[in-house]
């Protein structure tokens, strides 16, 4: 028998818990201020170097 639109299909796969949600999304943010930071001290150190990064020996 066709069930309703309104019926709501049982999740396949893996259903986190709430608190694994709210584990994996702070983990997310740490990475990615992580990689906020790298980023940032890659752009520091490349302005502190100026041109001379661009000048070296063949």
């Amino acid at each position: 028998m066709i069930t309703a639109m309104a019926d709501k299909p049982e999740p396949e796969g893996i259903v986190l818990t709430e608190a694994q949600r709210k584990s994996r999304r702070q983990r997310s943010i740490a990475i990615a201020l992580a990689l906020g930071v790298l980023v940032v001290l890659f752009f520091a150190v490349t302005m502190v170097k100026g041109p001379a990064v661009l000048v070296r020996p063949m």
